[in-house]
């Protein structure tokens, strides 16, 4: 069968003939030219990171944030279209507050999640609209612990220990299977994460980018989602820095 749409593409709820959805496939491509996002679960709770492309001097440093909060102790990060990602943070709003104002309580991450990837599916089903140009990964903590999921445009949504999408994603998802999750505290994984997508920058090293960190933990945060303090970023992103330099070192000194 051929690889191309080849009229198969023009509809967004019309299989191929060898069983594909190509804009769904389109919408991942999308993502793929979005800046690295990487979400690690610890032993103690969740942290979300991302790259964000600095695309013109102009923009003022800290705004246009692209890890958001859902629920007070569920956050989300995003790569691809940020329109996108935004109707899909609204929407995830929208499923937490009616599920605590009909059952009296915070939603659950899991459950969460059945509901996102049933509204994120819907949009592959009918020709009038387009697929979510985003991967989302969701990280929070309730009564059964820390959960982190990603959600993809054909609405599919896993449970991951470390998860990452972006232009940089294979990279990122190399080390994040070094990992040793069991013993991984947050505060040491806030470390890891900036040293992680340091490293999946090279992809797009052409371009300066902003670090953006989130924890979710009950020991360090109270159970809240949370932008990690101002001198603990400076530190990750000078540990990820120092890190580099030693391994260029030792390349030189190999070669």
């Amino acid at each position: 069968m051929t690889s191309i749409g080849t009229g198969y593409d023009l509809s967004n709820s019309v299989f191929s003939p060898d069983g594909r959805n190509f804009q769904v496939e389109y919408a991942m491509k999308a993502v793929e030219n979005g800046g690295t996002s990487i979400g690690i679960k610890c032993k103690d709770g969740v942290v979300l990171a991302v790259e964000k492309i600095i695309n013109s001097k102009l923009l003022v440093p800290g705004k246009n944030k692209r890890i958001q909060t859902i629920d007070k102790h569920i956050g989300v990060v995003y790569s691809g279209l940020l329109p996108d990602g935004r109707h899909f943070v609204s929407r995830g709003r929208d499923e937490a507050q009616t599920f605590k104002s009909f059952y009296k309580t915070p939603i659950s991450v899991p459950h969460l999640m059945d509901r996102l990837g049933i509204y994120v599916q819907n949009y592959t089903c009918y020709n009038s609209v387009r697929p979510f140009g985003v991967v989302s990964i969701v990280g929070g903590i309730d009564s059964n612990g820390p959960h982190l999921y990603m959600i993809e445009p054909s609405g599919t949504s896993w449970g991951y220990s470390g998860a990452a999408t972006g232009k940089g994603r294979q990279t990122a998802k190399s080390e994040l299977e070094k990992l040793d999750y069991e013993t991984l505290t947050v505060r040491e994984a806030v470390k890891v994460a900036a040293k992680i997508i340091h490293q999946a920058h090279e992809d797009n090293k052409d371009k300066d980018y902003e670090l953006e960190i989130s924890w979710i933990s009950l020991e360090e945060t109270k159970g809240l989602h949370q932008f990690i303090p101002d001198d603990l970023l400076a530190e990750a992103i000078k540990y990820a820095k120092e890190d580099e330099d030693d391994d260029e070192e030792d390349e030189e000194m190999e070669s």
